[in-house]
């Protein structure tokens, strides 16, 4: 064949190829535009960042695409999708996008904490608002915090106190992107518009708006405050996401009426759970009926720890007592138990976290803050004989969880984990605790102390060394320096102080190490 003729043959058949490969590439770049391209890498990029942040993923990067981060990206996909009532999937499908675009709570749906964990362990709360939004006046965010609040305050014993200085139990304030202490972040307009901590010490309680956000009063374009605070409040008393989307917890905003009622039975059922139902409505007695802290000759009915605090039964009322925090609640017995009766005989903390409390021949079991049902019991059936129809004092010794009754002069020892009386009792109380020489009023354990109470002096019992160590005033938990009657004899074996201001000085300290310890952990930028 001629050069030339094999030439121009070579040059159609490259023609012929090349077009062949630009027919291709248009075919296939219109079956793969790189719009559609990108727009799946950015919805994977939202999910994986969605699930990370609310469902415990933990992938880094973009490496979900490897089998392994796959198989947990469409597994925490399945979880999304189940708790958001979707078609459980597993892929990436419109409607799941549509839920992760919602502006939302920053709280995770899951792996944190729910309402069966114990909220605070005080009725009496504070709050303090830090800051102030810009989008409206302070009046109106004064409104929408205390409107907030009362929704769960109708529903449950809480009451909740606004402070201008100090450390609150719920710091309010308005931040952006990363802010101070905190290991949550806002990620500007839309997405995240706030976030808040579980009941506890730190930034437990504190609750963050993100001030990206435009926040409204009323009616407009924006964020309502009072719907998003009523909602991240609910996280500072102890609540955790719900699924059922008429609930003021189910995690996404949806814009309500904010002059309807917000709560719905699964939000009521949720915080009722923790703290119980309101108290019925009380008038507070007038007059002298009202015991005194400081009155240098108040007795108590009974006394008990309770957790991190003690309780001081009184008639009608009780002094809670804390280690981190200075001076003492006073309170109405039925605004936490209304069916617990006034004037209470002994009380004891168990091993079990249950409060025991006594009356006559009755006795009733507390666990959180609900009375169990079924009681009272008759004490009885603990195993005292017919004989003894009331308890005097009762404590429970944590390190070998025997319990202390106190009838008369006698105590009986019951084993808290036989659920029995032990058998070589009752004893003389002086042979139990050599030293203990008058009927007992009310008993509790202290940080390995046994503290006695007679009329208004108190004693300290060292129960290693089973001697008194020092005699003091009742209300000495309270800080009342109340000097001791220097008239006042105690026969005790072994050497007993009658001075009570050192004890006195050493709760002062203790209280003050405690509260300079609280308001460091909770102090933030």
């Amino acid at each position: 064949m001629p050069y030339k003729q094999k030439q121009a043959l070579t040059e159609e058949t490259g023609m012929k190829c090349l077009l062949s490969l630009m027919v291709n590439f248009i075919t296939l770049s219109a079956a793969f535009p790189p719009d559609r391209k990108d727009k799946n890498e950015e919805n994977n990029q939202l999910a994986q960042a969605y699930l990370n942040q609310f469902y415990s993923l933990e992938i880094e990067g973009s490496h979900f695409v490897q089998s392994k981060n796959r198989s947990l990206f469409d597994g925490k996909l399945r979880e999304m999708q189940a708790f958001f009532g979707l078609t459980v999937t597993g892929k990436l499908d419109s409607d799941t996008l549509a839920i992760m675009k919602v502006p939302r709570c920053g709280v995770p749906d899951v792996g944190q904490y729910g309402y069966t964990l114990p909220g605070w362990r005080k009725y009496s709360l504070t709050y303090r608002i830090m800051n102030y939004t810009p989008d409206m006046t302070p009046a109106d965010v004064d409104e929408a915090i205390q409107k907030a609040l009362q929704v769960w305050s109708k529903v449950t014993p809480l009451t909740f106190t606004r402070i201008s200085k100090g450390v609150a139990d719920i710091m309010i304030a308005f931040r952006t992107g990363v802010h101070g202490w905190c290991p949550r972040h806002f990620d500007g307009p839309l997405g995240v518009l706030g976030h808040a901590f579980p009941p506890g010490l730190g930034l437990g309680g504190d609750t963050h708006f993100d001030e990206d956000e435009t926040w409204i009063a009323k009616d407009g374009e924006g964020f309502n405050l009072f719907l998003v605070a009523a909602h991240e409040f609910g996280h500072s008393l102890g609540l955790s996401h719900s699924n059922d989307q008429t609930a003021l917890m189910f995690p996404n905003y949806i814009s309500l009426d904010p002059s309807k009622y917000p709560l719905s039975q699964d939000d009521i059922d949720g915080i009722q759970s923790i703290y119980g139902s309101p108290p019925k409505v009380t008038t507070k007695p007038s007059g002298n009926s009202e015991p005194h802290a400081c009155d240098p000759t108040l007795t108590f009915d009974a006394i008990t720890t309770f957790r991190r605090e003690v309780m001081f039964f009184k008639g009608r009322h009780l002094w809670r007592v804390y280690s981190d925090i200075a001076g003492a609640e006073f309170e109405f017995i039925d605004s936490f138990w209304p069916s617990l009766p006034a004037d209470l005989q002994a009380a004891y903390e168990s091993p079990r976290d249950e409060l025991l409390v006594f009356k006559d021949e009755n006795f009733w079991v507390i666990r959180g803050y609900s009375v169990l049902p079924g009681y009272p019991k008759s004490i009885h059936t603990l195993g005292f004989p017919r004989r003894v129809k009331k308890i005097d004092a009762a404590v429970c010794d944590h390190d070998t969880r025997k319990t202390f009754f106190f009838v008369g002069i006698w105590c009986w020892r019951y084993d808290e984990m036989a659920q029995a009386m032990d058998r070589g009792f009752p004893q003389r109380i002086i042979k139990c605790f050599p030293g203990i020489r008058l009927r007992v009023d009310a008993v509790f354990q202290h940080n390995g102390f046994l503290y006695f109470f007679h009329g208004s002096r108190q004693f300290e019992y060292d129960m290693k060394a089973k001697n008194i160590t020092q005699v003091i005033k009742t209300n000495s938990w309270f800080l009342c320096n109340e000097p001791l009657n220097a008239s006042f004899n105690v026969s005790v074996k072994g050497k007993a102080n009658s001075i009570g201001t050192v004890i006195l000085h050493h709760k002062r300290l203790s209280l003050l190490t405690f509260s300079i310890v609280h308001v460091l952990t909770k102090t933030y930028n």
